[in-house]
């Protein structure tokens, strides 16, 4: 069930995500599907041989005397209607425990995962303060809803033991009347005990149901939600796309009468670098995020080489168009498992030339464990600029045809900006790219901008053309860089043609070296390598690209200055 629900949720669109936190889906993940499972492990099997037993029970003594197991059977109807009161009572108690116990799920995720931004302000006494009260809350609800429990049960026991009263008066008196020996009385009796165990334990099984069918709600919740699934009869294979990219009069809202988009067209032809350019909110990211499938416009068309975007096979769709995000998002792993995440059977070589053409190799392999360095909690081990040059190595590795670059050099400084941007340079030749960007440096190459406000495109075109006629493109370069003349320079210096013939898969960034061809010499604490009929480096530096997972067969050569041989 567990794998299920998870299977279940990585189809699901990003809209559901958007209303949910992370915590509060790990909690149903992990809670609430162990509270199903004890249910269909133990509760169903009780259930059943409880119910077989009260059964075969009522056969034995209504054969025995069926007068006393009338009077027997008086309080069954009180303890239905008692127990149905009890288990509605109890299903909104437990409900609310458990949304106590999403909250508190959720709320430890966001600390724990925003722990600098924490230390930043000094706010670990007021998160402790915060913690200590939703603990004390889910308390609260636990204990109240178990003391509602343990307050009912003794009362559906005492109204079920009036039966056996009933049963040891009426009974007497027959005995003394001699109508019913005391022999089948106390036989009687006997069975009476073990008719009303199993009744007992169906009267606890309001509280039982009362959790177990809360948890099914929330899991069900998931399980019936629609699936990002495309009808069979409307998909259309696309294993190879030329990248051709066009909007037409598309409208879309994430709430009701609020659109992000506006009636917007514009087309994107192969091979060509387009620049969305805005304020913030002008709904520049909402247009790649159609583009790239993850929503659907309420009006108009997306299409990627004349066919609809919701049409194309999705697998298709996700190996030709690459993103690269601002906020670099890296998994718990490897660098090295981080950049084939793309391409998971990738082998080392095809791993180090991605990280070569991106600007990464450097500072991977003067790591002390290289490409096998642990990145931790979401890249929390690497820097800004480090994560985001192992996002475009993953990028540069998926090799798309379509590129979707989203801010890809914000947040970082000059040095590893110009890294950076020499990475991008290498990925976008040859591809259709969509760069949105506030650093207009990152749009040196673009053929075509696009200008957005307020969910419109009010200027489209070359570069140098739109500054020229000082609309909004020309105002918000003035404000963002203050020196116009720079940016006509820069424009005019890396105007672009398309390209369809390279690709970054084409340009090789490694020389491999055979060993036969290299020759160590050790002087003292020096190194010497000569590489036959080549050249000879003193004082080198041997660095592992792979020290833990493959440590004899890649290595890089540095001078002890740190340049790469």
């Amino acid at each position: 069930l567990r794998v299920d629900l998870y299977s279940h949720l990585q189809w699901l669109s990003l809209r559901f995500f958007q209303k949910r936190s992370v915590g509060a889906l790990i909690s149903r993940i992990m809670h609430d599907t162990q509270s199903l499972e004890n249910v269909i492990a133990d509760g169903i099997q009780h259930f059943v041989v409880n119910i077989l037993s009260l059964i075969g029970i009522g056969v034995v003594m209504i054969s025995i005397n069926w007068q006393l197991t009338v009077l027997t059977l008086i309080p069954v109807p009180i303890v239905i209607v008692v127990s149905r009161f009890l288990w509605k009572h109890l299903r909104g108690l437990w409900h609310r425990y458990m949304y106590y116990r999403a909250r508190l799920s959720a709320s430890v995720n966001d600390v724990l995962s925003g722990i600098r931004v924490v230390k930043a302000f000094g706010k670990e006494e007021d998160e402790i303060i915060r913690f200590c009260k939703d603990s004390a809350e889910l308390q609260s609800s636990d204990q109240r809803a178990e003391q509602t429990w343990a307050t009912w049960f003794p009362c559906l026991w005492f109204i079920t033991s009036t039966g056996s009263l009933l049963v040891w008066y009426f009974g007497g008196q027959q005995v003394i009347t001699q109508r019913v020996t005391l022999g089948i009385l106390m036989t009687f009796q006997s069975y009476l005990a073990m008719f009303y165990g199993p009744l007992q334990f169906l009267s606890r099984i309001a509280d039982y149901l009362a959790r177990s069918l809360t948890s099914a709600e929330r899991v069900f919740e998931i399980l019936d939600s629609e699936r990002d699934i495309q009808p069979e009869e409307d998909i259309v294979p696309l294993p190879s796309m030329r990248g051709r990219v066009e909007l037409k009069n598309v409208t879309f809202s994430y709430e009701a009468g609020r659109p992000a988009l506006k009636n917007i067209s514009f087309t994107v032809n192969e091979g060509e670098m387009v620049g969305l350019v805005g304020h913030t909110g002008a709904g520049k990211t909402t247009t790649v995020n159609l583009i790239c499938g993850f929503y659907e416009p309420q009006q108009g068309e997306v299409l990627i080489d004349g066919i609809k975007v919701r049409k194309i096979k999705r697998s298709d769709l996700r190996k030709q168009v690459g993103v690269v995000l601002q906020d670099t998002f890296l998994f718990n792993g490897t660098i090295a498992e981080n950049i084939a995440y793309a391409k998971p059977d990738a082998d080392e070589l095809e791993i180090i030339r991605a990280a070569k053409a991106a600007n990464a190799h450097d500072f991977i392999v003067h790591k002390p464990d290289g490409y096998d360095t642990k990145v931790g909690e979401r890249g929390q081990a690497l820097s800004a600029g480090e994560r985001q040059r192992i996002a475009i190595a993953r990028a540069i590795l998926h090799n798309p045809r379509i590129l979707i670059l989203d801010e890809a050099t914000a947040a970082v400084d000059v040095e590893t900006e110009q890294h950076i941007q020499e990475a991008i340079n290498r990925l976008v030749e040859g591809r259709t790219t969509l760069a949105i960007a506030h650093r207009i440096g990152t749009l040196s190459h673009a053929n075509t901008l696009l200008v957005f406000k307020e969910g419109e495109i009010v200027e489209a075109g070359p570069p140098l053309e739109l500054i020229a006629r000082k609309g909004e493109l020309y105002r918000l370069l003035n404000i963002s860089t203050g020196n116009i003349g720079n940016v006509e320079q820069m424009f005019t210096r890396n105007k672009r043609q398309p390209e369809q013939d390279e690709s970054i898969s084409s340009v090789d960034f490694l020389r491999i070296l055979q060993p036969q061809k290299l020759h160590f010499i050790r002087d003292g604490a020096l190194l010497r390598v000569i590489v036959e009929d080549e050249f000879s480096v003193d004082n080198a530096v041997i660095l592992r690209a792979f020290p833990l997972s493959n440590a004899s067969r890649y290595f890089s050569i540095y001078e002890r200055e740190g340049k790469e041989i």
